[in-house]
């Protein structure tokens, strides 16, 4: 159901409609060509494995995937190409703001990386900081 901002969700139906170009940030050092898969243990809590892949169409929000990302590498923002069908991500839709205007989205298929970006505008440290401390306090769901 479309909301009176004029988002329209995005699901396995309608995500064909969704223009990229597509990110995502990581701090694994990938080559074009590489696959991202679901799979692994999430970046915000150790006991959840992910289901989905995730990736946006906004790269100050793939690099502040990567900042949170874990690792020792350094942030990285990949260019991706989505493999299957994708939904909004809702962890993000509709939790703060109406609809999705992190244009986040996941994807139970794999990621295809395409290129890399090599600078995004980033967010401010003391909001890393402050993020990084509430991913460490445990709160908040994923829904998986």
């Amino acid at each position: 159901m479309a909301q009176d901002t004029g988002w329209t969700p995005v699901s396995h139906d309608t995500c064909d409609q969704v223009a990229g170009p597509f990110y995502h940030g990581t701090r694994a050092d990938l080559a074009v060509g590489e696959l991202l898969s679901a799979g692994f243990r999430s970046n915000y809590r150790d006991s959840v494995v992910m289901n989905h892949i995730y990736f946006t169409t906004i790269a100050k929000g793939a690099g502040l995937a990567a900042e949170m990302a874990r690792g020792e590498g350094r942030p990285r923002v990949y260019v991706v190409e989505p493999t299957g069908p994708f939904e909004d991500d809702p962890n993000v839709t509709n939790k703060k703001f109406p609809g999705n205007p992190t244009r986040s989205y996941r994807s139970a298929e794999p990621l295809r990386v395409v290129g890399e970006i090599t600078e995004w505008e980033t967010y401010d440290a003391e909001f890393v900081r402050q993020l990084r401390a509430f991913v460490a306090s445990g709160r908040g769901e994923i829904i998986n």
